[in-house]
């Protein structure tokens, strides 16, 4: 497994990757079948965050299949610019194998790179596999944002979590 920012021409990789994540997973915010991401939205994003230099997706790969993807979105606002809004999902045959550990080693290190002093993210509370990993890589509850989702007919509440560097 080798990680790797993810370019413009990888756009269709990454698109189907986070389509059959949220297929596998019952914890990311759309459900399967919802986000409507066509490959030339993607192609376009990526390229606006290479050109505002403040945000960036790292994806893990082996055999040139995409197995796990983590963003992080900086803000417009200069107040912010010293944080980023991380996202990660990792397909189900690859969970529990160090992606999603050697994924945020590669977001801290370009994190450090630009400067930053805040990654932050949300997590479902009963999500125990992605509370852990957080954990591990020093993320720490903030707060609690109650009723945030709706899951399977009912609320759930997420977790504010984060890591100062």
């Amino acid at each position: 497994m080798e990680i790797k920012q993810v370019m413009p021409e990888d756009a269709g990789k990454l698109v189907g990757l986070i389509k059959e994540v949220e297929t596998e997973s019952r914890y990311m915010l759309y459900e399967a079948g919802e986000r409507k991401t066509t490959k030339e939205q993607m192609h376009s994003r990526i390229v606006e965050m290479e050109k505002a230099g403040n945000s960036i997706i790292f994806a893990a790969h082996e055999n040139d299949r995409f197995i796990g993807y983590i963003m992080a979105i900086n803000s417009s606002a200069r107040r912010q610019q010293h944080s980023v809004h991380l996202v990660i999902g990792i397909l189900s045959t690859n969970r529990g194998k160090g992606v999603g550990n050697e994924l945020f080693k590669t977001m801290e290190q370009w994190a450090l790179g630009q400067r930053l002093q805040r990654l932050e993210l949300t997590v479902v509370v009963n999500n125990e596999a992605g509370v852990g990993l957080y954990t591990k890589r020093g993320f720490v509850v903030e707060g609690r944002k109650r009723n945030s989702l709706f899951i399977d007919g009912k609320f759930v509440d997420e977790y504010y979590m984060a890591k100062l560097l």
